[in-house]
């Protein structure tokens, strides 16, 4: 299942990439989050690995996860490499200038569990995903626009 959703945030990058970057920020934002920390000794950057637990359908979901892209204050993306609840888990957040301030973008793309159940249940997962994102993204709005 893919979803992407975009917000216009009224602030500049290097306000929004910290919320992006930290996991002690992320938690802030990314309100189903119960517990995000990192798992190598590496803080930040391509390779950084990550634990991130988070109640979904009732469950506790716990996912591992690596950086796999990191461009400053324009990109970060990351890779389940794994977990429950999901077969795959692959995020990714853009920072992309605007009149207005800055457009971020989620992408995401889950591989459900069960084959061709699992893909049979994407048109009923789809509507809480993407209202999960959409309030994820609003909360991150929110938090970079505060002075």
């Amino acid at each position: 299942m893919r979803l992407q959703k975009s917000i216009e945030i009224k602030a500049v990058a290097e306000k929004i990439w910290p919320l992006l970057a930290e996991p002690a920020n992320i938690a802030k934002w990314c309100s189903p989050a119960k517990k995000i920390r990192r798992t190598n000794d590496q803080l930040c950057g391509l390779g950084t690995t990550f634990y991130f637990e988070e109640r979904a359908v009732g469950r506790l979901m716990k996912l591992n996860f690596i950086i796999t892209e990191w461009i400053e204050n324009h990109s970060v993306a990351f890779k389940m490499t794994s977990g429950n609840l999901v077969k795959g888990y692959e995020q990714r957040y853009t920072l992309e200038k605007t009149p207005a301030g800055i457009r971020v973008t989620c992408a995401e793309k889950v591989k459900l569990p069960l084959g061709i159940l699992g893909k049979c249940f994407e048109p009923i997962r789809r509507p809480y995903s993407e209202g999960h994102l959409v309030r994820m993204l609003a909360q991150l709005k929110i938090m970079s626009e505060c002075p």
